[in-house]
């Protein structure tokens, strides 16, 4: 690879460590009888806003209570990140493009996984409900969306990314920039080696 994909490249792994100090992604919930709203972050290792609120509000509902616990990623997950972003270093010292191609695919994989994990999540977390709840409404489940809005009661929920989701976003977007930077860097290469045999060898 060239000197300055490699560089990108290790930019970009340096830059996954952000996920282990800002939160990765963010939900807001917003009625009447809360206008200054509430709010939920999700970092790599715990869940941090106004929780314990909306926890009581969620207590009424039979939804579960959140805590950390309740995510078994929350003990393994920084430690993914590290090992993500030593692999890239590894990949920009070494500067071979099949490493390129495995860390993008990899870093998609886990992007993806992600994603699922939080959809799963959120589909228990709303549908599993306390048969003793004070209130109750028939056929309402109170799964909050994976990303964008939804209507839950009188609430509106709002779920997107955070710092560190826009990070991981942004670190999957230069990988992608620079592999297909180097796809027309070895192309160009391989048309000036079959122009060059051709001159040669007429």
């Amino acid at each position: 690879m060239r000197p300055i994909s490699r560089v990108m490249i290790a930019l970009a792994a340096l830059a996954l460590l952000v996920l282990l100090f800002v939160p990765v992604w963010r939900i807001d919930l917003s009625a009447p009888q809360y206008p200054e709203g509430l709010y939920m972050q999700i970092w790599a290792d715990h869940f941090s806003g106004d929780v314990e609120k909306i926890n009581g509000l969620n207590h009424y509902i039979g939804m579960a209570h959140i805590k950390d616990e309740m995510f078994a990623e929350f003990t393994y997950l920084p430690k993914v990140i590290m090992v993500l972003s030593a692999l890239g270093l590894v990949a920009a010292a070494w500067g071979r493009r099949i490493l390129l191609v495995g860390g993008l695919v990899t870093l998609s994989l886990f992007g993806a996984w992600a994603l699922w994990r939080m959809w799963d999540w959120g589909y228990k977390y709303g549908h599993e409900l306390d048969p003793r709840a004070a209130i109750k409404v028939e056929d309402m489940a109170y799964q909050p969306p994976l990303i964008g809005h939804k209507q839950l009661l009188n609430f509106d929920a709002w779920s997107t990314p955070d710092v560190g989701g826009w990070v991981l976003f942004g670190v999957m977007g230069l990988l992608a920039g620079v592999y297909f930077m180097e796809v027309r860097e070895l192309r160009s290469k391989l048309k000036a080696k079959r122009t060059l045999q051709q001159v040669t060898n007429p």
